[in-house]
């Protein structure tokens, strides 16, 4: 839960994800944390993160929500080690197949970033839009694109 606040510094700075309240922030490492990863400095501080969540309705699917990683720590693979890590640890606890998220078009990292974990482990990437831009409510907004990875071997 601590981390909240960190999490919510560290997405608005990385100037591509959306933001969402301090307050989402704060539930989501208390409700979330066993499918979030948090990577930290020598000091402790949180420079890093990939928050997720396990469908409801499709109990083998991981949704990850979202991945930052601090400026200062940025093209170090910080990113996919947690990526890897959470999923792993994930699918120790469930019998995870598949990995989804939702990019916009623009946010090349995010695109590098969920092809090479599919490469890494021998999956497939399909695409659908599943959130059009006209879909947004609260103004201009680039439609969401789901990537499912998969079938993820055990």
């Amino acid at each position: 839960m601590a981390d909240g606040a960190a999490l919510w510094r560290i997405a608005g700075d990385s100037g591509v994800l959306d933001l969402n309240s301090s307050y989402s922030y704060l539930l989501w490492c208390r409700d979330f944390a066993d499918t979030s990863a948090v990577a930290r400095d020598e000091s402790g501080e949180p420079v890093g993160f990939v928050t997720g969540y396990v469908r409801p309705e499709r109990p083998d699917t991981l949704l990850v929500w979202q991945v930052a990683v601090d400026e200062a720590h940025r093209g170090l693979g910080l990113a996919a080690a947690l990526l890897d890590g959470l999923t792993a640890r994930v699918a120790r606890q469930h019998s995870l197949t598949a990995v989804e998220t939702t990019i916009s078009p623009d946010n090349t990292a995010s695109e590098r970033l969920f092809a090479s974990y599919a490469e890494r482990h021998g999956a497939r990437v399909e695409r659908t839009v599943l959130f059009e831009a006209a879909d947004f409510p609260d103004g201009p907004h680039q439609p969401e694109v789901l990537h499912r990875i998969g079938p993820l071997s055990p």
